[in-house]
């Protein structure tokens, strides 16, 4: 009865979450192996994973958020949830929003009735831990990728997982997403939650035999692959540059360069997610896109462009996938104690570079200050 008080008295203050909120979602980055697939889980390691003068650089730059994905051990305990907070604490401090997102290797939502119980266990833990964090900068989302080919079977689930966080965190803004791997077309299946204080995250990997050179289909040819342009305004032309002597991959070539992928291809695509927060009025986030550093450097940097460009033209956040990780800026890990950002990744963001060595201005220290 509560929680249907706070969600009535919610819909009549505003149908979407408080601009400053969505503000701070405007222009994130994911760090992908922190707290998801740690190499040590010793809690030194862990703190010095991700340095104070990397996160300064991340909003020197121009990123206004992090979206954190974890690996749900970290709120079984008191001490990893202890450690994930003050994690949180560090980036805040930085200037940085934090999108927190449990992120299970094993989990079968779609299958298994034990490991729905331990999402939901999950945030049963980990959201009181998250209350004594600024609600303005602190975003909880539901999971990480659900898959659910029953788009129903995943909006119940979602929804259990929606009041469960609400109980411990009734002022946070929550980040909610649609089935079959977070894709444009789970979005569109999904029916918006009765609370209005959510964002809703779509993924955007299109067309994933370019962004990920096909992984999807072990054994082709991925050099070939690589090879692919963007834009593919000549078919023919875009086929030849990825022609193989595997046969599958040629064919596989031949396949994606026909649709013809460009810029208004990716500005149609990113629309539907646009339209769909239109018709809900509701706000959506584009929580993970990227392609990898395998791709050859004018079509990779020209199809990242494309789609933030696409994602800022329609007023919707963007995170790229990832910070440590080859469909972003293929960082080690760790990264070290203060790396380099690849510049021409940063031009394709829109983003200011780093200064000149030497030089220290003063990074904005508040999650709502102007980008």
């Amino acid at each position: 009865m509560v929680l249907l008080a706070l969600l009535l008295a919610r819909t009549s203050a505003w149908a979407t979450p408080p601009p400053p909120r969505l503000a701070a979602l405007a222009r994130g980055v994911n760090i992908t192996n922190w707290f998801r697939f740690p190499a040590n889980t010793d809690p030194a390691a862990i703190g010095a994973y991700l340095s104070d003068a990397a996160m300064a650089d991340l909003r020197r730059v121009g990123f206004t958020f992090v979206r954190l994905p974890f690996d749900p051990m970290f709120a079984a305990s008191r001490s990893g949830r202890d450690l994930l907070v003050a994690q949180v604490r560090r980036l805040q401090a930085a200037g940085l929003a934090v999108i927190l997102v449990p992120a299970s290797a094993t989990w079968r939502l779609e299958d298994r009735t034990a490991d729905r119980t331990a999402l939901l266990d999950t945030w049963r833990r980990l959201a009181p831990a998250l209350h004594a964090l600024p609600p303005d900068g602190t975003f909880p989302e539901a999971v990480n990728e659900p898959v659910f080919p029953a788009a129903a079977a995943w909006a119940d689930l979602q929804l259990r997982v929606l009041t469960t966080i609400r109980n411990a965190l009734p002022a946070n803004t929550v980040v909610l997403d649609g089935a079959n791997w977070s894709s444009l077309d789970g979005l569109e299946a999904l029916a918006p939650a009765a609370d209005p204080d959510v964002v809703y995250s779509f993924h955007f990997y299109d067309p994933a035999e370019l962004t990920s050179l096909a992984a999807y289909r072990p054994g082709l040819d991925t050099a070939a692959l690589a090879r692919l342009p963007f834009p593919m305004e000549d078919p023919a032309a875009c086929a030849r540059a990825a022609r193989s002597p595997d046969a599958p991959t040629t064919a596989l070539a031949r396949y994606v360069c026909a649709q013809q992928w460009n810029r208004r291809a990716i500005e149609a695509r990113i629309a539907l997610a646009a339209h769909w927060a239109a018709r809900h009025h509701a706000a959506v986030l584009a929580g993970e896109f990227g392609a990898s550093a395998r791709l050859n450097a004018e079509a990779r940097l020209a199809w990242i462009g494309a789609v933030r460009a696409a994602c800022e033209h329609d007023g919707i956040g963007w995170a790229l996938w990832g910070y440590d990780d080859v469909m972003g800026f293929n960082l080690a890990r760790p990264p070290g104690p203060r790396p380099r950002l690849d510049t021409g990744l940063l031009r394709a963001l829109g983003m200011a570079q780093l200064p000149r060595e030497g030089a220290s201005p003063s990074a904005c220290r508040n999650f709502r200050c102007p980008p």
